[in-house]
């Protein structure tokens, strides 16, 4: 692995984490109130398109860093529906 894919891992690991305390938060409150639904769902758009993106460099640290966020995202949407 080259440098730069290792920045676009921990770059991923960084964005993909940043999301675990709202989830958590979330899920414990069983309140997502705050959370903008249209919010998730750009951010589902943006990062399926990272994904595709990541496909066509061929950057496995993009595609599956994105995926992970992708999974967090759309965890905070089922949330949100369930808990509005």
């Amino acid at each position: 692995m080259d440098k730069v894919e290792l920045i676009g891992f921990v770059a991923g690991i960084l964005l993909a984490v940043s999301l675990v305390p709202q989830v958590i938060k979330s899920w414990q409150t069983r309140s997502t109130k705050d959370m903008a639904l249209s919010w998730s769902l750009i951010n589902i758009s943006g990062e399926i398109l990272w994904i595709v993106y990541g496909v066509y460099l061929d950057s496995s640290a993009l595609v599956v860093m994105s995926s992970i966020a992708l999974v967090m995202n759309i965890f905070m949407v089922a949330l949100k529906l369930k808990f509005g």
